[in-house]
């Protein structure tokens, strides 16, 4: 490896690099080196929807961060897992398929980033896109993501959903559509009944190109520089170290988490964080790492009268059997539902110009996310705050590139963000007061009646509240001086060097994150091969 040459090194092959690996190599013309950290996506679990609950915990595949303590959450370590697998989070999310509002995208342009708006980045989405309603104005068929209906339209959805019409919100059919505000079922990531990460997309039709080499379980170490000229990667395989060139470009895909990672241990970040370490400073970036924003939520447990929920599919042997006969024959089945299943996006604050707030229903429940299902009938409903204010960052604790590093998100850190998820609390908690969904529930069992006022029911938020797995912004694009790409994603101040994934979003989208990151990538791509055709 020491003596190889490519075009393109991509470092990462999650939810963005398995895309840029397709884009760049499907003319021949390039050669590309795609690098992975974790291992291959062979595990079948990875393919069936229901396996994000069985590789959770599973540091094979997922990094299994935490946080710093979070002075807001009762100083909590709250989780923070990411993929560590080709596909990266897409091959281990919820397989929810929301791209955020179109307010989202025209905001990002109006802080300056020219070719971000919504108009811009509506053909990105449809390019990508192969959903099972067909093409119109607002979605693509033919692409190479499989974007499906929900499979079976459970009962407690279908109350979830009428219960949030009796309390005033209207049904919507399609929350990437015209409007996002509203009640309905979530479209998700799946083809045919197994999941559609960016792995089986983009990265497997690719894999037989010759011009496409990966590997997997390739530390990325640092990025190599000639001045501020990138040059190559170096990286370890085992204890063994190894290095590329790129004759053409360095495009870094890690991650919210990991992209500013690789370029604080490359010299790029603030300087008062690298000399301390004995990393030499490339250049004084106090941006990398910074400005990091993720999505926070409250859950709510809720013990249902009938057997109809996931966790007796769990605990009866005949319902399990059932379940997985469903699923071996027809594809169908609680093996192929989603992590949530129906939505309802709704102002909670009442200046707010757009939802503010994404409540949803999970069929199952569990006292600590990674944990054993509850032993009863049970399931969940969620709120999560939409744009938080809060920003937090991403720093690395030493020159090891394997150990973690420190995250801190400073969740709940305003009170706008404190005061707008109370709010969309309450209004959940009407949702399942509603005809609709009451007649299921048999009581709340957390927090529980006993939690009334807005004080008891603001520390409940903060003691059992948690991420919904979206950090981006940590390598944000813009035009300001700790903006760390430009509107091309070219990091600012250095020459064949991009930063494409998550982390360059100016501002979390109001919504999950893993269909805009596709997005970044579809772009990213096409501005990659139009400057290398020049």
């Amino acid at each position: 490896m020491n003596s190889e040459n490519y075009d393109f090194i991509v470092v990462g092959a999650g939810s963005a690099g398995c895309v840029l690996a397709n884009r760049l190599t499907e003319s021949g013309r390039y050669r590309v080196l795609l690098l992975e950290a974790g291992p291959s996506n062979s595990h079948p679990w990875l393919h069936v929807p229901l396996g994000y609950g069985k590789l959770f915990t599973n540091t094979r595949y997922n990094w299994c961060y935490q946080t710093e303590p979070q002075p807001e959450c009762h100083g909590r370590n709250v989780i923070a897992p990411r993929g560590k697998v080709l596909g990266g989070s897409s091959s281990i999310n919820g397989l929810i398929y929301i791209r955020g509002q179109a307010e989202d995208f025209d905001h990002w342009r109006q802080l300056g980033n020219a070719g971000w708006s919504h108009e811009d980045v509506l053909p990105y989405f449809r390019k990508a896109e192969d959903n099972e309603r067909g093409a119109d104005q607002h979605h693509g068929a033919g692409g190479p993501l499989g974007v499906s209906n929900i499979r079976d339209e459970h009962p407690l959805a279908r109350a979830f959903i009428e219960a949030s019409v009796e309390c005033g919100y209207p049904r919507n059919d399609d929350f990437n559509g015209a409007a996002q505000e509203g009640a309905g079922f979530y479209q998700n990531t799946m083809r045919g009944g197994v999941r559609s990460s960016t792995a089986a997309a983009y990265l497997k039709p690719a894999r037989g190109r010759s011009n496409l080499h990966v590997v997997s379980e390739a530390l990325a170490t640092r990025v190599l520089f000639d001045g501020k000229r990138a040059t190559g990667v170096e990286f370890m395989v085992g204890d063994a170290k190894r290095s590329a060139a790129a004759n053409v470009e360095v495009l870094v895909a890690g991650g919210a988490f990991n992209s500013p990672q690789l370029l604080q241990l490359s010299g790029l970040g603030p300087a008062e964080l690298l000399g301390p370490l004995g990393i030499p400073v490339i250049a004084d970036l106090p941006g990398v790492g910074d400005h990091l924003n993720d999505h926070y939520f409250a859950r709510i447990i809720l013990r249902c009268k009938e057997p109809i929920t996931l966790n007796d599919a769990v605990r009866d042997w005949r319902l399990g059997a059932k379940a997985v006969l469903e699923y071996a024959l027809f594809r169908r089945g609680y093996f192929a539902i989603p992590a949530i299943s129906a939505g309802c996006f709704f102002k909670a604050a009442p200046e707010s110009a757009t939802p503010d707030v994404q409540c949803s229903i999970a069929l199952y429940s569990v006292h600590n996310l990674g944990d054993q299902l509850d032993p009863f009938s049970g399931f969940t409903i969620t709120c999560t705050l939409l744009r938080p204010e809060s920003r937090g960052h991403v720093r690395i604790k030493s020159a090891d590139p394997r150990q973690a590093p420190a995250i801190h998100p400073n969740y709940l850190a305003t009170q706008r963000d404190r005061d707008t998820l109370l709010a969309g609390v309450k209004a959940l908690r009407r949702i399942a007061q509603a005809p609709a969904l009451a007649r299921y529930i048999a009581e709340e069992v957390d927090p529980g009646p006993q939690c009334a006022g807005d004080d008891a029911l603001m520390d409940f938020i903060r003691r059992r509240g948690s991420t919904v797995y979206h950090p981006v912004s940590t390598c944000r694009m813009g035009q300001d001086t700790k903006a760390v790409v430009d509107e091309r994603l070219r990091v600012r101040g250095f020459e064949r060097l991009r930063v494409i994934d998550a982390s360059i979003m100016p501002e979390v989208v109001s919504g999950n994150t893993n269909a805009a990151t596709i997005m970044i990538a579809e772009k990213g791509a096409d501005m990659v091969l139009q400057d290398a055709r020049g």
